[in-house]
């Protein structure tokens, strides 16, 4: 009996090991040389090593500089649609934020990024909140959205972020210490998400000078708080709007409404956009389409490589920390983004920015005229951007009309036009400075006046301070330059 049990057992073994070898050679000759297996991608969707993905990586890239390389222009048309849209489905002027008209005393907030308990609007909370809506009634021409990528890094862009008549940051950037030449240094709204104020300044829960300290760059700009996005965020989002009364900061803290927030996350599912949460770049991005006519965003490229110069750039200007990839569709939303560029909706900046033109001067022949003391006989010269300039003041020129100079003296506060004499043969060159932000005026001496033969006008000019410090020193032309 147990002769026979061992018998069956060694030939059902055989017949196993038989079937296995059967299997394995018709399997081999059905397979084409050089090509492995078909195997199951559900059962084989794992992370992908970076190295055998960056071909893929370089031909999203390209097709993304494909898209970009076309000429950009204004579309009007397209702009005022989708800004009805948006402004329709967001209301972004007027619930942006949280103030005290659009979340009364007694009522409740609902957190937009957690299902949690409604917080109930105490006294002592309604205080907190803004009494007045800082962008009731408030539009504007130009805005600079910045955001924080490596891309901006060695752009020379800062002169044309600053050069807006608002500019958004995010997230506290640095904007000191070099960086100036790349991002600027104006900011009229910045956001700050609670994770920084946790990881840097400990939650504000013990020294709180270095966090209102770091503040100092943004001026008297709105600091942007995401109070009501998860529970946790809003102790600390009082600690430091707190923080920044005690120490009587100029800031302005003032809280992210979530319902605008849910109601920006609806409209961008509509537009097909898929992710978790929104970032703060396409939040602040989304605010300014509503706030301003004309957007430029910076600092906007999701990827580890230059589009232009096809280097490795770092995922911030000013570090290399990664990003919660698993919270935000950073190239999701910038595809969006670049939609809305090709569209002429909006425009994204990349690659560096070239220098600030000079303001256009026009020509016109007032006849000859001999060479005089009060004659400029070298070049116009004048800047925009921070509106400094060479050029005498209007009202010295209007003193000294022998030479053939005459002058339009604005308000105090503004030089609305100009023109001075340039150049030889009667060459009139007309430099027109629309307006200025310097706030002041005062009498400065400025030695490059008498190389012009301007003694007759005394060596005093009205200046702005920031005017004659990074102004350059003129140089002398045989003919005009016309800017």
């Amino acid at each position: 009996m147990r002769g026979l049990f061992c018998f069956m057992l060694t030939l059902s073994i055989l017949g196993t090991v038989l079937t296995a070898l059967v299997w394995y050679v018709f399997r081999d000759r059905n397979v084409q040389p050089g090509i492995p297996p078909h195997k199951d991608p559900i059962m084989n969707s794992g992370p992908v090593p970076s190295g055998t993905c960056k071909g893929c990586r370089d031909t999203v890239t390209e097709k993304v500089v494909e898209r970009y390389s076309h000429s950009w222009k204004k579309q009007e048309d397209k702009f005022r649609n989708f800004r009805s849209l948006l402004s329709n489905r967001c209301h972004g002027l007027t619930k942006a934020m949280v103030t005290q008209a659009n979340t009364p005393l007694g009522s409740k907030v609902v957190y937009d990024g957690e299902k949690r308990k409604p917080l109930q609007v105490t006294p002592e909370l309604f205080s907190t909140f803004a009494k007045e809506n800082p962008f009731v009634n408030t539009t504007w021409d130009t805005c600079s959205v910045v955001g924080n990528g490596g891309i901006l890094a060695n752009s020379s862009c800062g002169e044309k972020i600053d050069s807006a008549q608002f500019v958004i940051r995010c997230n506290l950037p640095p904007l000191e210490n070099g960086y100036e030449r790349d991002v600027g240094n104006k900011t009229d709204l910045v956001t700050a998400n609670p994770s920084i104020l946790m990881e840097k300044y400990g939650g504000l829960q013990e020294r709180r000078r270095p966090f209102v300290e770091s503040l100092r760059s943004y001026g008297d700009s709105l600091m942007l708080l995401p109070a009501f996005s998860y529970g946790p965020n809003t102790p600390v989002s009082l600690r430091a709007l707190y923080t920044i009364q005690d120490f009587d900061s100029p800031l302005r803290p003032v809280f992210l409404n979530p319902e605008y927030l849910q109601s920006l996350a609806h409209f961008w599912q509509g537009q097909g956009l898929r992710t978790v949460r929104l970032s703060t770049g396409l939040i602040v991005a989304s605010l300014a389409l509503e706030l301003c006519t004309n957007v430029h965003l910076y600092g906007f490229w999701p990827f580890n490589e230059h589009p232009l110069r096809h280097q490795p750039l770092t995922n911030h200007y000013y570090d290399d920390r990664q990003s919660k990839k698993t919270v935000h569709a950073m190239p999701a939303e910038f595809d969006h983004l670049l939609r809305l560029h090709s569209q002429g909706v909006l425009r994204i900046h990349l690659g560096e920015c070239a220098p600030m033109a000079s303001p256009r001067c026009s020509t016109e022949m007032a006849g000859p005229q001999p060479q005089s003391p009060g004659w400029l006989s070298g070049s116009c010269h004048a800047h925009t951007g921070t509106m400094q300039h060479n050029l005498p003041d209007t009202e010295a020129l209007g003193k000294n009309t022998e030479g053939g100079t005459e002058g339009d003296q604005g308000s105090d506060d503004t030089h609305k036009h100009f023109w001075a004499s340039c150049g030889r043969g009667g060459s009139r060159v007309t430099p027109v400075i629309e307006s200025s932000p310097c706030e002041r005026k005062i009498w400065v001496t400025d030695p490059w006046m008498l190389t012009y033969g301007l003694s007759g006008m005394g060596s005093q000019i009205l200046s702005c301070p920031q005017w004659k410090s990074s102004s350059p020193t003129p140089s002398i032309h045989d003919e005009p330059v016309l800017h």
